[in-house]
């Protein structure tokens, strides 16, 4: 197998999906590469797309407060990525075909990682790590092992840009915060 360094190369020149001739950078992974906890989104937006790194721009800013706020940890202590790797066309919902096309490098940098506990923002990555047609509203609240993985959490919660905008003192941001603290909870007991 691939390092995930390698992996990375080889994802930078991908054009497997329309998705490929509107990027200006694929935008891979970030963090730390042996990290316990993994977040996975939907896809990049502009400033993600612009500067090559996942959850930069203002729903990025919120999860590395929610981060530390929650449970302590800074940006560089977890590995962040996507479902998809390049930026949808006016930040639209990523099509099927985009998300399959992509999950071959989703599910090469799980096993790379090899993370205790991976949380999933948004409809997108619940539905695709948890092999489910059920929104994220139904799903969070609870952890579900990871395909027949006992050893690895999904922790589903909200989009960051959901949580912000439903405004910051909402239903949405309560439901975050105590999914990060479910997700803690489960790095606590698998330390």
């Amino acid at each position: 197998m691939l390092t995930l360094a390698e992996l990375a190369g080889e994802a930078s020149g991908c054009t497997r999906c329309p998705l490929a001739a509107g990027r200006t950078t694929v935008v891979f992974g970030a963090g730390d590469p042996s990290a316990d906890l993994m977040f996975v989104g939907e896809g990049p937006g502009h400033d993600e797309d612009l500067q090559g790194e996942p959850f930069v721009g203002r729903s990025g800013k919120l999860l590395d407060r929610l981060l530390a706020e929650e449970m302590g940890l800074a940006r560089d202590r977890v590995y962040i990525t996507n479902t998809v790797k390049c930026r949808p066309p006016a930040n639209r919902d990523p099509l099927p075909v985009e998300v399959a096309t992509c999950r071959s490098y989703l599910e090469a940098q799980i096993e790379l990682v090899d993370p205790r506990v991976i949380v999933t923002l948004g409809n997108f990555a619940a539905r695709l790590l948890l092999d489910t047609t059920a929104g994220v509203s139904s799903l969070r609240g609870r952890s579900y092992p990871y395909r027949d993985r006992d050893t690895i959490a999904v922790v589903p919660t909200f989009h960051p840009s959901y949580v912000l905008r439903s405004g910051s003192g909402g239903e949405a941001m309560a439901g975050i915060r105590a999914d990060l603290v479910r997700a803690k909870q489960h790095l606590a007991v698998a330390a």
